[in-house]
C-alpha cells in the first residue's frame, strides 16, 4: 500500500511538473503581450490617411512619407529612449510555426526565439528568418509579426533578413533550403556560367521573391575568394579569382538592390569584409581551431577586389567575418572587434557609411538545457566578458550585432558612461535610415495572393533551371574519342539519381556489369567531424579515403562510367579521373540537369571557378591567401570542354 501511495504521489507530481512546462510559456506571453499597447490607428491630414505609430493622435514628422528621410530620422530618434535606440542593435535569429503562426516556445518547426518577449521585452527589430513553409503561411507570419511591432510605443517596423534560400545547400550555419523558392546553382555555379547578365537576374528575380515574403535584407553575397580549397565555405563565393568575382558580386547586388535602394529594393550584406578566404590550413572560424585568417603569399589586398566591386555597386550593408589576421599590419582580433580594420579600412579608406553587422554570435555562445552547443566567436578578446567585449566592437565602429538578444548590454555601456549615447545614435541613425529607404514605416504589409503568385513562378523555376545547365561544367569526355553525348536508350546502372527521372533517359539496371554505361553522382569528399555546429561544416581534406575509395574504383573497372561530381569544394580525384569514360563538375544542379548535359539534350559550356588539385600533397604546399597555386592542377581554373 505504501508504495502505492509514492507512486501516486509521484504521478501527482509529474502532471503537475507537467502542466506547468505547458502553462507557463502562455502566462510568460501573455505578461510579454501586456507591455505592448494598442495598433496603430489611421489619422487624416490634408485629405490622405497615415499610420499614427506613436498613437499620439497627430501626424509626427518620422509618420509623413512626404518628408525627407533625414527629416524622418531625427524625428523618431529623438523620441527614442535608450532601450528602444538597444534594441534596434540586436539582430536575431527568428523561425516561424508551419500554420504562420508565431514562435514562442522551441519546437521542431520553429525558432530559438520568443517572439512576444524578444519585440516586447528587449524591442528587437531586426531578425533573421530561418525556416520558412508555404508562401500563404510565410505571409500570415510575416503579418503578424508587423502587427506585433505595430503595438511598440513607437511603431517601429521589423526588418526580415534571410541567409541564402535559392540554391541547393542546406546548413543553418550558412544557408538555407530553397522550399517553395526558385533554384539555382550556387554562387560558383554562376561564376561558372561566366555570365553577369544571367547572375544580374537572378538577383532581380530573388529580389521579387524575397519581397513577396517580406524579407527586406539578403545576408548576402559572399565576396570572399576560396583561394585555400579546403575552406568549408566554398560554395558560397564566386570562385578564387579576384576579377571575375567582383564582376560577379558587383552583378549579384545590383540584382537585388538596383542603383539605389528604395521600397522594391532587397538590401545586401556583403560579407565577409576584408575577405573571409585565407584561412590557416582551410579551417573556418566559426571554430577556435580555425579563428586565424593569414596570408603567407603577402596578398591581402588582392581580397579586397570583390568588396570594392561591391561598394561600387552601392551595397548597404557589410558585415565583417569572424576570422582574426595573423601576421599583418592589423591587430590581432577578429574582423569584429578590429578598429583598425572597420574604422580605418571600411570606414575611412573606403568611405563606406552603411551599416556594419557583426556576424553571429560573437559576444555570447549558445546554449540549451544548460549546456553550450556553440561558442562565442570572440576570437583575440576570448578573456573579455560580454559586456567588455560589446564595447570593443562598439569602439571598433560596428552598427550591429548578428545572432544576439541581449541589448541590456548596450544600456549598461551607455548608463556606466563606457559609451556615449552619442556613439549610439550613430548606429541607431543608420539602421533607422535603411527601414525609412525600404519603405517599411509606410506599409510593412504584405498580401498573400501576391506572394503565393510571386514565389516559386513558373518561369523563375525554368531560368533557375537553365541556370543549372549552364553552369554544369564538362572536365573530361572520352580517352581517343568522345564518350559524350550518350545517344538512344543504353542500359544505365546509377547511383545517387532518382530513378523515374533516369528512366527517361535509359533502361535502368541494378548491376554494373550488366549495363552499357555507369552514371555517378558523387558529392566532394570532406572530413566528418564531430560536434553540433562542427558536423554541419564540410571541411579537411579533399580526397577519398578507404573503402570508398576503392568501391568507387572498382565500378569504373567494370564498365564504361560517367561521373559527375558536385564540387562544394575542390576534390583532389586524380585516379577517378584517369578511370572514368567521362567528367563532369556541377555546382546544385538537379538530376534532370545533369542527364540532359550527359545526353546531349543541353551541351555543357560551364567554366571551372577554381581549380582542380592533382594531389592533397599539393594543396597542402599552396598558400591559403593565393588563386590557382597548387602544383601541376588537374584542371586549371577557367578550364570547361563542351560538344
Amino acid at each position: 500500500m505504501t508504495l502505492l501511495y509514492i507512486f501516486l504521489v509521484l504521478l501527482v507530481l509529474a502532471g503537475l511538473v507537467f502542466g506547468w512546462l505547458k502553462l507557463y510559456p502562455a502566462i510568460a506571453t501573455r505578461r510579454n503581450l501586456a507591455r505592448l499597447g494598442s495598433e496603430a490607428p489611421q489619422i487624416t491630414a490634408n485629405g490622405i490617411q497615415f499610420r499614427d505609430l506613436n498613437k499620439n493622435g497627430k501626424l509626427d514628422i518620422y509618420e509623413d512619407p512626404r518628408q525627407p528621410i533625414e527629416a524622418r530620422v531625427a524625428d523618431l530618434l529623438s523620441q527614442m529612449t535608450l532601450e528602444e535606440k538597444a534594441g534596434m542593435m540586436f539582430h536575431a535569429m527568428i523561425g516561424m510555426n508551419r500554420d504562420g503562426t508565431l514562435t514562442e516556445t522551441l519546437s521542431r518547426d520553429g525558432g530559438p526565439t520568443k517572439t512576444s518577449e524578444v519585440v516586447a521585452v528587449k524591442l528587437l527589430n531586426h531578425f533573421n528568418i530561418l525556416n520558412v513553409f508555404e508562401p500563404r503561411e510565410i505571409v500570415a507570419w510575416h503579418n503578424r509579426l508587423q502587427k506585433m511591432a505595430e503595438h511598440t510605443r513607437l511603431g517601429i517596423p521589423v526588418t526580415i533578413s534571410s541567409d541564402p534560400r535559392h540554391a541547393f545547400s542546406n546548413n543553418v550555419g550558412a544557408n538555407l533550403p530553397a522550399g517553395a523558392f526558385s533554384q539555382w546553382p550556387e554562387p560558383t555555379g554562376l561564376a561558372a556560367t561566366r555570365d553577369a547578365a544571367l547572375v544580374e537576374e537572378f538577383g532581380d528575380i530573388a529580389r521579387q521573391e524575397y519581397l513577396a515574403a517580406g524579407i527586406r535584407v539578403a545576408l548576402h553575397p559572399m565576396a570572399d575568394l576560396a583561394t585555400e580549397p579546403r575552406w568549408c565555405r566554398v560554395n558560397g563565393t564566386f570562385g578564387e579569382d579576384a576579377g571575375l568575382s567582383a564582376q560577379m558580386t558587383f552583378a549579384y547586388i545590383r540584382g537585388f538592390q538596383g542603383e539605389k535602394i528604395g521600397p522594391k529594393s532587397v538590401a545586401c550584406m556583403t560579407k565577409h569584409f576584408p575577405g573571409g578566404g585565407p584561412q590557416m590550413n582551410g579551417e573556418d572560424a566559426h571554430f577556435s581551431y580555425g579563428r586565424e585568417q593569414i596570408y603567407p603569399g603577402d596578398n591581402f589586398d588582392y581580397h579586397l577586389k570583390p568588396f570594392e566591386a561591391a561598394f561600387a555597386a552601392g551595397t548597404s550593408q557589410i558585415m565583417p567575418y569572424y576570422g582574426m589576421p595573423v601576421g599583418t599590419q592589423f591587430d590581432e582580433k577578429g574582423f569584429g572587434f578590429n578598429k583598425a580594420v572597420i574604422t580605418g579600412l571600411l570606414r575611412e579608406k573606403y568611405g563606406f557609411d552603411g551599416i556594419v553587422c557583426t556576424d553571429w554570435l560573437l559576444l555570447n555562445g549558445f546554449s540549451m538545457f544548460g549546456k553550450m552547443l556553440i561558442e562565442a566567436k570572440a576570437w583575440g578578446v576570448e578573456h573579455l566578458t560580454p559586456l567588455e567585449r560589446a564595447r570593443v566592437a562598439l569602439e571598433a565602429g560596428v552598427d550591429q550585432f548578428g545572432g544576439e538578444t541581449c541589448p541590456e548590454l548596450i544600456v549598461e555601456l551607455v548608463r556606466s558612461g563606457k559609451i556615449s549615447e552619442e556613439r549610439i545614435d550613430q548606429s541607431v541613425r543608420r539602421l533607422l535610415r535603411e527601414k525609412f529607404r525600404l519603405g517599411l514605416f509606410d506599409n510593412p504589409y504584405l498580401d498573400p495572393d501576391v506572394a503565393e503568385k510571386t514565389i516559386g513562378r513558373a518561369d523563375f523555376k525554368s531560368k533557375g533551371e537553365l541556370a543549372q545547365r549552364k553552369s554544369i561544367v564538362l572536365l573530361k569526355n572520352g580517352l581517343e574519342k568522345p564518350v559524350l553525348p550518350l545517344a538512344g536508350k543504353p542500359k544505365i546502372y546509377v547511383e545517387n539519381i532518382d530513378l523515374k527521372t533516369a528512366s527517361q533517359y535509359g533502361a535502368i539496371v541494378t548491376d554494373p556489369s550488366q549495363a552499357d554505361f555507369a552514371i555517378l553522382r558523387l558529392n566532394a569528399p570532406y572530413e566528418k567531424r564531430k560536434g553540433f555546429l562542427d558536423s554541419l561544416f564540410h571541411a579537411g581534406d579533399l580526397d577519398f579515403k578507404s573503402p570508398e575509395k576503392e568501391r568507387i574504383l572498382g565500378i569504373l573497372d567494370q564498365v564504361q562510367t560517367v561521373v559527375d561530381f558536385y564540387f562544394e569544394r575542390p576534390a583532389v580525384i586524380p585516379e577517378i579521373n584517369q578511370k572514368c569514360a567521362a567528367l563532369l563538375g556541377n555546382f546544385g544542379a538537379n538530376d534532370a540537369a545533369v542527364l540532359d548535359a550527359i545526353f546531349g539534350r543541353f551541351a555543357p559550356n560551364g567554366k571551372l571557378p577554381f581549380e582542380i588539385p592533382s594531389s592533397m600533397d599539393a594543396v597542402r604546399k599552396q598558400k591559403e591567401d593565393l588563386p590557382y597555386d597548387s602544383e601541376n592542377p588537374l584542371y586549371p581554373f577557367g578550364f570547361g570542354l563542351t560538344y
